[in-house]
């Protein structure tokens, strides 16, 4: 490897784009270009962004330390596969793969290979999640809702890989223990695919989380509201805002039960707040100091 990685990027879709627009800038690393299949969407791109495009994967790989898939969920596997045959480091969006059983062999050949598979799971650097965390502590109850609008991106998987994933990351993260046992319900409406999903989550900590994900929904909305003994947390992650509604240390909870009182009363409103930034651009540059991490190790 050279001092600086050299990160390229396949897929110039929707998503695709802002990862070109962010990595073409960014300190510690050196572009080296991106993979599109479709020709005019390559040259908007290029165009837009000013940036070096290379006709085949091969060609990327060539002079690529790592590669960026942001491709759909259907070409995960065989994409990363490539780069990773080729001993590239890869960063892929999520979910993994479209099955368990090409993120176990994906996985497989990775440790064999010895390289990184880096997940993109951007939620968790979201501005209302960053601000939450410093107050989660020891979760009993999370409800979690991610509604929208259908797109055909995204389609080619059940809401539970489009969608959910996001949340479900966002639980682990939360709640620090393992799923202990899962009911979950899902169907399909526009598509073959589940497209809306709802599970009901109980890990070991005894902590119990409910989500709800749609991708057939006329509003958008992604809400996580959290309940745990000092309080509730309540995060909108759709706007990156969220409130701590902390119980006050001169009530006695015993007090509350002898005449109905507005929870304002008892509790101090903790308005939560973060750096401001640009949630994938955190990703990008987490992955990058990995992938010097890795570089120095080698």
């Amino acid at each position: 490897m050279t001092n600086s990685p050299r990160v390229g990027v396949v897929g110039a879709g929707s998503l695709g784009f802002h990862h070109i627009r962010i990595l073409r800038g960014l300190s510690g690393i050196e572009f080296t270009g991106f993979v599109e299949s479709k020709p005019d969407r390559r040259a908007e791109v290029e165009k837009e962004l000013k940036v070096k495009s290379h006709p085949t994967l091969e060609s990327l790989l060539d002079v690529s330390d790592a590669v960026v898939v942001v491709v759909p969920t259907s070409s995960h596997f065989s994409v990363a596969m490539a780069a990773i045959e080729r001993g590239k480091h890869v960063f892929i969006e999520k979910p993994i793969t479209k099955t368990l059983e090409e993120a176990d062999s994906l996985l497989e050949l990775a440790r064999k290979k010895g390289v990184m598979v880096q997940i993109g799971h951007i939620e968790r650097f979201n501005r209302a999640v960053r601000a939450a965390l410093p107050h989660v502590k020891s979760p009993r109850f999370i409800d979690s809702e991610r509604l929208a609008p259908f797109s055909p991106r995204g389609s080619d998987v059940a809401v539970v890989l489009d969608l959910m994933i996001h949340d479900i990351d966002l639980l682990l993260t939360l709640v620090g223990s393992d799923a202990r046992d899962i009911s979950a319900v899902g169907v399909p409406v526009i598509t073959p695919m589940l497209d809306i999903a709802n599970a009901r989550v109980t890990f070991n900590s005894g902590a119990v989380a409910n989500i709800t994900s749609s991708r057939i929904s006329r509003e958008r909305k992604r809400k996580i509201r959290i309940f745990q003994q000092s309080g509730y947390l309540s995060l909108d992650l759709g706007a990156g805002t969220g409130d701590f509604f902390r119980l006050r240390s001169d009530i006695d909870p015993l007090s509350l039960r002898s005449a109905p009182a507005d929870i304002l009363a008892f509790v101090d409103r903790i308005k939560l707040d973060a750096p401001d930034g640009e949630p994938l651009k955190a990703v990008e540059t987490g992955a990058r100091e990995l992938r010097c991490r890795a570089q120095r190790k080698e």
